[in-house]
């Protein structure tokens, strides 16, 4: 049991957010949780695993897809 399990506050200080927004996220589904009792706990490597899913990659540039406009 090496993973670190982060509250609902930890889990929005780390995004930047409100507590709300993970709330949601637990309510939808869409990122693992442990319920201990009543308590809701989020595993680090569950965190980090959903922010790899939803981090965009830039694309690369293409020639002549900047222009400059006179």
């Amino acid at each position: 049991m090496a993973d670190r399990y982060l509250t609902v506050a930890q889990v929005a200080e780390l995004l930047g957010t409100t507590e709300r927004f993970p709330r949601r996220l637990i309510a939808e589904r869409r990122i693992t949780f442990v319920k201990v009792g009543r308590h809701v706990r989020v595993p680090e490597t569950a965190l980090s695993a959903f922010i790899d899913a939803n981090t965009v990659r830039p694309i690369g540039h293409r020639r002549g897809a900047l222009r400059r406009v006179a």
